[in-house]
Parts: structure tokens; sequence; C-alpha cells
């Protein structure tokens, strides 16, 4: 589909500088732009691409100044926020893409499951008894939904992702491939001849409005009660969420993240990527977790940032971490020093 440079100002409140009439049919990199395709200039770090680049046309904000000849065959379409508008065309580019509403004749869908208006089901879903799937969904191939789980509406579910029995996804929500909702929690209980024996987990995963799960992320269901993921959390991939644990609204957290159970995160929080949290702990609002960190023990600061493992305070660790590359010339020193010393005692002595 082919868009003008008219038009895409037109959908973007902006305004053409160059060749209104010029086409474009896909979105490129500024730095792998072509004829024929859209791209921005957002980051000041990119700006000499702008001066060579072969895309027809281009978004750039309205205090862009060029500051040599531009190439004759590009079109800049001005706005106020290059990379929020560049978002926009994303956003309604990964729309048009979006499966047409129908069931694939090889899903299985209970006669107990209650679907929605406007829903894609694709193939070899399967939906089991007693599931709700509200309006507009879509649940790609091979997904399953098990037993009485809600699935909020405008909710994608993408190709292999398993949704266990009496969970509750919310609205507008996400579910990446191969995710897992609602399996069992790690709950195992030593017995007198060394074995453990499984507790059984019959809570269920809470999931609220506008959460986006990254792929081969798994939240465990809760021993009893819920594991709850808030409004707004964003997940990336390769996460585990043990039972019972509470993550607070738009709170983020990258990828390798491990989180034992019954933590309680709080709202508005950053953890980044290969973090591990122990479990029964409290971490407050707004708590700021560097990468690669061991969280041991309750954050009970709000906006707390902390790095290690142990993890402690950020400026303390940044202090620790000067001495600690200082320390191979500390070392060196002092076995300096005891030489120096050694010789003071050889001469004494002798």
């Amino acid at each position: 589909m082919e868009f003008t440079a008219n038009q895409i100002a037109g959908m973007l409140g902006g305004t053409v500088e160059g060749n209104g009439e010029s086409a474009v049919s896909a979105l490129c990199k500024i730095e792998e732009g072509h004829a024929g395709g859209l791209t921005f200039l957002a980051n000041p770090k990119y700006t000499e691409f702008i001066y060579q680049t072969s895309a027809s046309v281009a978004i750039v904000s309205n205090d862009f100044v060029a500051e040599q000849a531009l190439p004759s065959s590009l079109t800049l379409v001005r706005v106020a926020d290059a990379y929020g508008s560049f978002a926009k065309l994303l956003e309604a580019y990964s729309q048009l893409k979006q499966p047409k509403p129908g069931v694939d004749a090889s899903a299985v869908i209970s006669p107990h499951a209650i679907v929605g208006k406007d829903v894609y089901i694709g193939p070899l879903v399967h939906i089991s008894d007693g599931a709700r799937i509200g309006d507009g969904c879509k649940i790609y191939s091979t997904s399953f939904i098990g037993d009485g789980t809600v699935v909020g509406a405008n909710t994608t579910i993408f190709a292999g992702v398993r949704v266990y029995s009496d969970c509750k996804i919310g609205a507008h929500v996400t579910l990446h491939s191969g995710v897992v909702i609602g399996g069992d929690g790690f709950g195992f209980a030593a017995n007198s001849e060394n074995n453990y024996s499984k507790v059984p987990q019959i809570g269920n995963v809470i999931i609220e409005d506008h959460v986006e799960v990254g792929a081969n992320t798994a939240i465990d269901r809760a021993t009893l009660g819920s594991t709850i993921i808030r409004k707004g959390v964003k997940l990336d991939n390769l996460i585990q969420v043990a039972h019972n644990v509470e993550i607070g609204e738009n709170t983020v957290i990258a990828a390798q993240t491990g989180i034992a159970g019954s933590t309680k995160i709080g709202a508005n929080c950053m953890i980044g990527g290969q973090v591990g949290i122990v479990g029964h702990i409290t971490i407050a609002d707004g708590t700021k977790i560097a990468a690669q960190s061991g969280i041991g023990k309750d954050i009970k600061e709000p906006n707390t940032i902390v790095q290690g493992s142990p993890a402690f305070g950020i400026m303390d660790y940044k202090k620790s971490y000067v001495g600690f590359m200082k320390l191979p010339d500390l070392m060196q020193q002092l076995s300096e020093i005891k030489q120096e010393i050694k010789k003071l005692k050889d001469g004494v002595n002798g």
C-alpha cells in the first residue's frame, strides 16, 4: 500500500517540505534508506545519514536545520515530535498487518466456551470448557486456553502460548510466543525419606489491562490466591515469575530476570536484565535495579537505586567499584611494602 508525503503529513499534523506527491510503500532505517522508503530522524547521532539517504520521505522535527544539501530525491515531513510521529506510523502499519476476524476450521473450541465478536482464532488453537474470549481478541495458531480462563477484549495472544485453567487475562494485553501463564509454582516439601512431595498449586494468575509479556516468559500460578501482574506492566523475554508474586503497576522488567515466590514488587519500578530476586521480600515503589544485581532483602525506601550482588546503593557501589579496579595496584604496593619491612627486619637482626 502506497502513501504520499501529503497523506502522511495529514495523518501526523505535519507540513511537507519538497514533493508532496512523493510516494512510499515501506518503512526503513535512515542509514538503510531506499527509493520508496519512509524513514525518520530523531536521534542527533544519525543526522549524518540524512544527507546521503536514498529514502523518498523522512519525518523530522520542526527544529531540524539542514547544515548541508539534502538529497534531491528526499522530501521532508516536519512534525512536532519526529520519534513519536514515527511510532504512530508503526502502530498504523502494524494494524494493517493484523489478521481479519474469523475462526480457522482446525481450531477446537469447546461448546461451553464463550467467544466474543470480531475475534480472530488461528489454526490449531484450543479453547477449553468455560473459557471466555473478549471482543476483538486475536489468538494465533497452536495456542491453548485452559478451562475457565477469561481473556479480556482486544488482547493478542501470539502463536504457541499456553494459558492454564482459571487464569484471568485483562484487556489490551499482549502475550508473545512461548509464554506460559499459570504453570505450577515450584512447591515441594521434603519428607522423612529425604524425597520431595509436590505441594498442589491451586491458585491462579491474574494479569490486568495493558500488560505485555515477552517471548518464553513464565508466570506461575499461586499455591493459594493469585499471582498478580498489575496494569501496565511490561515484561521482557525469558523472565521467570514464581508463585504468589505481585508486580505493581507500570513496572518494567528486562530479560532473564528471576523472581522467587511471594515477593511483592511495587509500582513504577525498573529492573534490569539478569536480576535475581529472592522470595518473600518487598520492593518499594519506584525502585531501580541495575542489571545482574542480586536482591536478597527488602528495599523499603521508594525510588531507591541499587546495583551489585548482593545489591546496595548505587553511589556506594560505584565508589566500591573504583576501589575494586585499583585492587591489583594496591596488592602490588602491599607486596613491595612487605618486602621492605622484611629487609628492615633482616638488617636489625643481622
